[in-house]
Order: C-alpha cells, then structure tokens, then sequence
C-alpha cells in the first residue's frame, strides 16, 4: 500500500493550504487489504463530495482494487456560481493562483489532482462540472455520454466523469467503469473543426487566443486535419435553465436543432474544438455576470463525450482548457485523441 500511504502523506503536507477534501480516510485506506491481482490494485483516488463513494464509478474502482482516499470539496451553500469549493479547511484554492477558484462544481477533485495529492479522483458534469475545473487547474477531465453511466440526475443533464493528471491516465477509468471497453486505435490527423464561441459566446481574447494556439500546434504536428466551415450553435442557456427546472418542453426548440446541427457536423467530423470555458479562473468572489459553462452546457443538453486537455497559460499564470466533443458514444475514441493531441503537441509550463 506504498502509493496509499505517499498519497495520504501529501493530502496532509498539502491539503491544509488548498483545502481540496471534504474527509480523509486515513485508517480506512491505509488498512484496507486489496487482493494484488486486481487491475487497479493500490491505486489512491478520491471522490468528489460526501455522497462520491456510494457513486457506480466509484464501486467499480473499488471492485478493481483501487482504494478511495478521502471525499473532495463541491460548492457550499449561499450562491448560484457553481465554480468553487468548499473543503474542510476553507474554501477551495486554484493551485496556480491562490487568488482564484478551481472551477467546479468537481472543485476539490481537480485541485486534489493538480497539486498530486491522486492521481485520479471521480466527478459528475451537469453544465461544465468536470471540463471547467480541469481546464483551470491544467489537468485532463473527461464527461461521458450522457446515460452511457448511470447517474442519480433525473433531469438527464449530468453525467459521470473523471479528473487525471493526463488523458492517458484516464484509460484506467474507462476500462473500469464500462462494461464492453474495446482498444481504438486513432488515424492521424482527426478530422476536426474549431469554434471560438460556438457562434453565441464571446470569449476572452487571451483565452480564446491560447486555445487557438493549441489548435495550431496540433495542425502543425499532424494530429489535426482542421475543415475551416464556421460551426454556429444557439445559445442554450434558456434550455438549459429550463430542462434544469423540470420543464424540459420550454427548451425543445433550441434543444432539437442544436441535436440537428450537431448530427450534420458530426456526420463528416471527427472531433469539434472550442476553449472550455470563456473565461479565465475568476476570484473567489465569483464571476460576476459571466456564465462559465457559456462553451460546455450545450453538450450536457446535446449528450455528447466531451473533455478538456490543457492548452496552456495566460499570461498572469491561469491554465486555459481546450476542449474536445466527439460523437455520442464515442468515448473511448474521444479518450485516444485526446492522448494523441497531448502526446504531441505538449504544452510548457510555467
């Protein structure tokens, strides 16, 4: 239990200051007997909010070996921003910039990877819950399709996901936690297209301009073959607002030709590139009138895998996301690319 026992070692020397977890389970986890054999035998994860460990991702962990470390900070109450975290020592620290939020609502699950505390930890993503924390901690996150993972949301909007390090290490998850997991092997370059803003949103110009950057790098290295067609959705705020609220009907409309614009894009097109959030990490007094989830709560609508790799940083040190959207379904492809674009086209730290 070698890597149990360092992981709990630094959740101590490092948790204080970020306040990542909810609880830690130091004896629970230092004392549970794993059989070896196990796929996952002995590897730490975390698990996002008090409820995480009774979560289907996290029993499959379990039943592979895996040891649950501790549960991760998710928003506390008295505001409508969703993009923090509040742990057990405070409220939730960027590991970049302390003077900023993590993004959430997987809050704590992204710092207690950034900051190597575990190498994974479990999320859920309803509008952005996982993209938006990974895209501002500079990790890899990962939302399912929709309804591929069982999911205690009974609007349909949330889906299961997961926070690493990197994509590649990733794969471990989605071995574990599907059923039929068969190996893809991706040709390059991935036919793909990239938006800014999806055709409603504006984002920040550095941010946009970072993101942008990836794309380049990827063009260049031969992981993207990029179709210049402009790629336009309507904004789904109000369908999002209203399938939140129970009243699924109020934004059919939009919700069905977003469905149809996607289905066409789709159709000849791998992989669809934006920036995962239209901001940079805000303070912990929120983000004002700025919707953080303005890029990824169309998908949460839509249905369809979408992850964000790290692209780089602006340049006062905050970690922009680029996010990736494939197919529904095509979860593990949407995975292997996104390994590739990381394996080649490497960002520099700061």
């Amino acid at each position: 239990m070698t890597h149990v026992n360092d992981a709990l070692e630094r959740i101590a020397r490092l948790d204080p200051e970020l306040s990542a977890f909810i609880e830690v389970w130091d004896e629970k986890a230092s004392t549970r007997e794993v059989d070896p054999q196990l796929p996952l035998a002995g590897l730490p994860f975390a698990v996002k909010g008090s409820s995480g460990i009774r979560s289907y991702a996290a029993r499959r962990l379990l039943a592979a070996g895996a040891v649950p470390v501790g549960s991760t900070a998710v928003p506390g109450p008295g505001t409508y921003w969703q993009t923090w975290g509040l742990g057990a020592h405070g409220r939730t620290v960027n590991p970049w910039r302390a003077d900023r939020t993590p993004g959430g609502s997987s809050a704590g699950s992204a710092v207690a990877v950034a900051s190597g505390m575990v190498g994974l930890a479990t999320g859920s993503d309803g509008a952005g819950s996982v993209r938006i924390p990974a895209a501002w901690c500079g990790i890899f996150g990962l939302k399912t399709t929709n309804g591929l993972l069982p999911s205690p949301d009974r609007t349909g909007l949330a889906s299961a996901g997961v926070l690493t390090g990197s994509a590649a290490d990733a794969r471990a998850y989605l071995r574990c936690v599907l059923d039929e997991y068969e190996d893809v092997r991706v040709e390059l370059p991935v036919r793909a297209r990239w938006s800014a803003g999806l055709g409603f949103a504006q984002p920040d110009p550095e941010v946009e301009s970072v993101a942008r950057g990836a794309v380049e790098r990827l063009v260049a290295a031969g992981v993207l073959r990029l179709d210049p067609r402009p790629v336009a959705l309507l904004d789904p705020q109000d369908a999002w607002l209203a399938v939140r609220a129970g009243d699924p009907s109020a934004g059919a409309a939009v919700r069905g030709e977003n469905d149809r614009r996607l289905d066409a894009l789709f159709a000849d097109t791998e992989l669809l590139l934006t920036p995962a959030t239209p901001n940079r990490p805000h303070g912990h007094e929120g983000p004002g009138e700025l919707y953080s989830t303005a890029l990824t709560w169309a998908f949460n609508l839509s249905g369809h895998p979408a992850a964000s790799i790290p692209a780089g940083f602006t340049s006062d040190g905050c970690p922009v996301g680029l996010q990736l959207v494939a197919a529904r379904g095509a979860d593990v492809s949407l995975l292997e690319m996104a390994v590739a674009a990381e394996r080649h086209a490497p960002i520099v730290r700061p």
